[in-house]
């Protein structure tokens, strides 16, 4: 359960970021609730699945899933670079974190 765990608090940090990006282009009360709502979610998360999986691991899979995510939202909402080389380097954060789990 606690991989389930980690994997939410990935997907909420996600959220945390597309409100950073929100109340950059707008300050208001739902880009604000996105942005703190998500972060704060997201760790109350991590908090659980530190119970379980070892900190480092821990934190390297919730950032690896955070930065994936935040780019993927950027390449489709933000009209961010989809270029090879970038495409590349998220897929080998993944690949790490895919490793990470195997030797957990």
């Amino acid at each position: 359960m606690a991989w389930v765990y980690l994997i939410i608090a990935g997907m909420l940090e996600v959220v945390g970021v597309i409100g950073i990006k929100r109340t950059a282009v707008k300050n208001n009360w739902t880009n604000n609730l996105l942005l703190i709502g998500g972060f704060v979610i997201s760790f109350q998360f991590l908090l659980q699945a530190l119970d379980e999986i070892a900190l480092s691991t821990a934190y390297a899979v919730w950032t690896g899933i955070g930065s994936v995510g935040a780019a993927v939202v950027g390449m489709l909402f933000f009209k961010e670079s989809k270029s090879r080389l970038r495409m590349l380097c998220i897929a080998g954060v993944i690949g790490c974190v895919v490793g990470l789990k195997l030797i957990e």
